[in-house]
């Protein structure tokens, strides 16, 4: 998809208003499943002033709790304590009106227990709390200000709402035509479309064009302008903007591998080695990238290396048919409504 490395690159920046999602959600104290496997008596003093905030913020007395648990979280060693402070600490934040205490809270649990499901768990409830907050505050505090326009958009393109979004993002034009980032993303919408027509892509393409009238150092504007071109079967002017893209970012990926494939189409092999050596440094399991530098070291007479490539390309192809076919086994035994009973050992 045209739009696929521009959409991780933009969309995850996107903060969703927790009002059209997340509404619902109540936050709730994981410390609590398991705080009695904790032991209640300790020699050490700090341990022992760690365990009575911990049972203040558990018997309902968050206001006096959360000033020792935010001491006793950074001097405790043992982990099961930290993490036991850490849900309190969070828990008594989000339900205290002390959202932004949570922080505190949520930097050493993220920093200590990062792949704990109950902390990850704990974790979203609190940033969406956050989210939630902070967008009613915009709202309230300035109601017509393009950045509430800006983030109807974000919701609308989550929502696969295309030409909602695009009427915002219109809307926040209106009010500064030239406001960084704007025409990329009106740009995007109109890609994002299941379908966009002709008239669309070309629009789209003027948008990221007048981005970078706006923006020259914006190399996601280079890139998707890289793959219109590509798309186009114009590599001349695709090898240019991917050039330029992987200049301004040099850890850009995607526009290493376009840059490699468009040179290739070109029949500039030996050029296009280069790129698409980075581009396999940074995505060494990708099939795409050992077939384009397959093909590359292939038309610049460097069989053996061309062959080498040709090999873990198929194993990386793979490689990826087998973690899709355990996905969607996966996927079909929880859809299943009569689940096969487990064999007995």
């Amino acid at each position: 998809m045209i739009l696929s490395a521009y959409n991780r690159r933009m969309i995850s920046s996107i903060r969703l208003p927790a009002f059209f999602l997340l509404s619902s959600l109540v936050f709730v104290n994981p410390a609590n499943l398991y705080a009695q496997s904790v032991p209640k008596n300790t020699s050490n003093a700090a341990e022992g002033e760690a365990q009575r905030a911990a049972n203040l913020a558990e018997s309902g007395h968050c206001t006096q709790a959360l000033p020792l648990l935010k001491k006793a979280i950074r001097q405790v060693t043992d982990k099961d304590l930290k993490k036991r402070l850490g849900l309190d600490g969070l828990h008594c934040a989000m339900t205290h009106d002390a959202p932004y205490d949570s922080l505190d809270f949520l930097a050493v649990l993220s920093r200590d227990f990062p792949r704990d499901p109950e902390v990850l768990y704990a974790a979203i409830h609190a940033y969406s709390d956050l989210s939630l907050r902070a967008s009613q505050d915009l709202a309230h505090e300035a109601p017509f200000s393009f950045q509430v326009h800006e983030l109807n958009a974000e919701a609308l393109e989550l929502q696969g709402k295309w030409d909602e979004a695009a009427a915002e993002y219109h809307k926040i034009l209106d009010i500064n035509p030239m406001l960084p980032g704007i025409h990329a993303r009106l740009g995007r919408a109109l890609l994002s479309k299941p379908q966009p027509s002709p008239a669309e892509v070309e629009q789209a393409r003027k948008n990221f064009q007048e981005e970078l009238e706006i923006d020259p150092r914006n190399a996601v504007a280079e890139f998707v302008l890289g793959q219109l071109a590509a798309d186009a079967k114009d590599s001349a002017t695709a090898i240019q903007h991917f050039t330029r893209a992987t200049k301004l970012d040099t850890g850009f990926m995607e526009a290493y591998l376009g840059l490699g494939t468009a040179l290739n189409s070109a029949k500039r092999f030996p050029e296009a080695i280069p790129p698409l050596e980075t581009y396999e440094k940074m995505a060494p399991d990708s099939p795409t990238g050992h077939y384009q530098l397959a093909v590359a070291y292939a038309g610049a007479g460097r069989r053996e290396d061309s062959n080498r490539e040709a090999a873990l390309q198929r194993q990386s192809s793979e490689a990826l048919e087998a973690v899709k076919r355990k996905a969607a086994i996966a996927q079909e035994k929880q859809n299943s409504p009569n689940p096969p009973a487990p064999e007995p050992k």
